[in-house]
């Protein structure tokens, strides 16, 4: 054999056990099945993180636990609450009592706008008061009476019971005249930021916002936060316009928040476009993600190889999922799938895409052959040309 035809072939030889031995000279837009797979047990700085291939019991599982994440299922409250006094609150506090001898001198009320004058009873209105720091207000004759954390019945009750010795028959009512504690703050993407008095009819969750003058952003891209006693859930707006259900009432000291903060996932990897990509409506499902995508890549992909990334809350996941170690209180989830099953993709209508979620698609292991023979062959070609020519340069 001719000497320059035996040098392409040495150097086609020779290039292959390089690229064979050397595989990280073959570049990638990210890392091989292999890695992915082998995440949960490589030494990293990242620990706990857990691999899932999804099925459709995983996905319909998984729904499941969405459902559950929802302001009627984490929050509870009475539709009509009884007001709690505390300091701050303004009082009106109306005393009757019987004659022969009374202690107060009698007096005529408006009350509902109809005159009452004491005929044969004795009745005074006291000046409205404000609950002080001390959560107490003072009733002549009684003294300081405590009030924080009581209801209007309560106190009247109070009242009765200490008068009982000095009046003949006293009666009293209690009246919430201003209310400046038991309020619900609204503010975020509302025409009005404002706090919202808590009536014993109770409020809801819809006509809060309706007393703020409604969200200033379209409906699909507002999200709705609700804040109770250190416990915090997110909603889309849509959601709960969708179920009455989570148009739950309001509980004093609730914070609701209307935030305009559009959604987004990130597509790296053999798909037909890499981008962060938008979206209006929390829930889009993996198929939905994936055309959103461009699809996969033909050419490049490799079916059996789509991961979805996030950093899971330990309550979305079923229970017999749960545990290890958690990263910033989350758990490091890879969520894998095999679309060349398809039962899959049954399970990629149902499983949904959340806000800051990574979906990633491998190359196919034959795509890094074909790479591999286009060095080669850039390597070779050259040589060969040479040769045909019969070792001359043009």
């Amino acid at each position: 054999m001719n000497s320059l035809f035996r040098l392409p072939l040495a150097v086609a030889i020779a290039s292959l056990f390089l690229l064979g031995g050397c595989a990280h000279f073959i570049t990638n837009a990210g890392p091989s099945t292999s890695t992915v797979e082998g995440a949960p047990q490589a030494k990293s700085s990242l620990r706990g993180i857990r691999l899932f291939h999804v099925d459709y019991a995983l996905a319909h599982a998984l729904e499941a636990r969405e459902t559950n994440q929802r302001f009627s299922a984490f929050f509870s409250s009475p539709v009509h609450p009884k007001h709690v006094v505390g300091p701050g609150d303004v009082l009106a506090i109306f005393l009757w009592e019987s004659p022969p001898a009374m202690l107060f001198p009698a007096q005529s009320l408006a009350v509902g706008g109809a005159a009452m004058t004491g005929s044969g009873t004795a009745m005074v209105s006291l000046p409205a008061q404000t609950v002080d720091s001390a959560g107490e207000v003072v009733v002549p004759f009684v003294g300081h009476i405590h009030v924080a954390g009581q209801t209007l019945s309560q106190i009247e009750r109070d009242i009765v019971a200490r008068l009982g010795g000095m009046a003949n028959h006293p009666q009293a009512i209690v009246e919430l005249a201003v209310n400046n504690t038991q309020n619900i703050t609204v503010l975020g993407n509302v025409v009005h930021s404002l706090e919202v008095p808590l009536t014993p009819g109770g409020v809801r969750l819809l006509r809060a916002i309706a007393l703020a003058g409604g969200v200033t952003q379209p409906v699909e891209a507002v999200s709705i936060q609700l804040s109770r006693k250190g416990r915090v859930m997110v909603m889309p707006l849509k959601t709960v316009l969708r179920d009455p259900r989570e148009n739950i009432p309001l509980c004093a000291g609730d914070v609701v928040t209307a935030m305009y903060q559009p959604l987004s996932f990130t597509v790296l990897g053999a798909t037909g476009r890499n981008a962060e990509v938008n979206f209006k409506e929390r829930g889009i499902s993996l198929a939905q993600a994936i055309a959103r995508a461009g699809g996969l890549d033909d050419n490049r992909a490799n079916p059996s190889a789509v991961f979805l990334f996030r950093l899971a809350a330990p309550a979305s996941l079923p229970s017999a999922l749960q545990g290890g170690p958690l990263v910033d209180g989350k758990v490091p989830a890879i969520f894998e799938f095999d679309l060349r099953d398809p039962a899959v993709f049954f399970a990629a209508q149902r499983f949904a895409v959340h806000d800051h979620d990574l979906l990633y698609v491998s190359d196919a292991p034959a795509n890094d052959l074909q790479k591999m023979l286009n060095i080669v062959g850039s390597i070779v070609f050259p040589y060969q040309a040479y040769a045909a020519s019969g070792g001359t340069t043009p």
